[in-house]
């Protein structure tokens, strides 16, 4: 993969369409599918919990763009980009791919909304004090993974988003650090996203 190559990637004015081709030219149709699904419930949630569908629709789609770029070079790339990197991101390179997604979709597709870019860039951790429009980004992603079979979670956050939006996200974080040591590493985005779900509920 050349960094080169996504950089100077050329587009048309048809946002879905780029991106269905970017994946496409790399043979990424794994990426491009859970994409897609996560399109397909993001936008339904958008409609139950009043969240402009269009946004959401563009954020399902660049979530993870950055999955064209392999896991060896996301560090090269993230650093060439000047982005932040945390620790936690250095140490397991595939969970900067939420940054670098946000920063492809700024400076390459010519995303200019706040909102979407934020809920790209914090769609795996979240982060405290989270929008409608990252938490749907977020539980959608999660509902619609990319691996065979169910999710062993699902059915807590179904259950809770038929109380609320919160409630599912907040449901689905719980079951993460409940789990934590299965994870590769914890986000402090993450823990900053359980503390204030946390205080919500006090």
């Amino acid at each position: 993969m050349v960094i080169g190559d996504v950089i100077n990637y050329q587009k048309t004015e048809d946002i879905i369409f780029d991106v269905q081709n970017l994946f496409l030219k790399y043979g990424k149709m794994h990426i491009l599918e859970h994409s897609k699904n996560v399109s397909l419930k993001a936008v339904q949630l958008a409609n139950r919990f009043s969240v402009d569908s269009d946004r959401v629709k563009i954020a399902s789609y660049l979530h993870d763009i950055s999955g064209v770029i392999g896991d060896s070079e996301k560090i090269h790339f993230s650093e060439s980009l000047g982005i932040e990197m945390l620790e936690e991101e250095r140490s397991f390179p595939l969970i900067i791919h939420q940054k670098l997604s946000k920063e492809i979709s700024e400076r390459i597709f010519g995303i200019q909304d706040k909102d979407i870019l934020q809920a790209i860039s914090c769609h795996t951790t979240l982060h405290g004090n989270p929008s409608k429009l990252d938490m749907v980004l977020f539980i959608a992603d999660k509902i619609s993974w990319d691996q065979s079979g169910k999710p062993p979670y699902l059915k807590i956050i179904e259950e809770n988003l038929e109380l609320s939006l919160e409630e599912g996200v907040s449901s689905f974080i719980q079951y993460l650090m409940d789990n934590k040591d299965n994870l590769k590493v914890i986000h402090p985005w993450l823990k900053e996203a359980h503390e204030y779900f946390n205080k919500l509920r006090s």
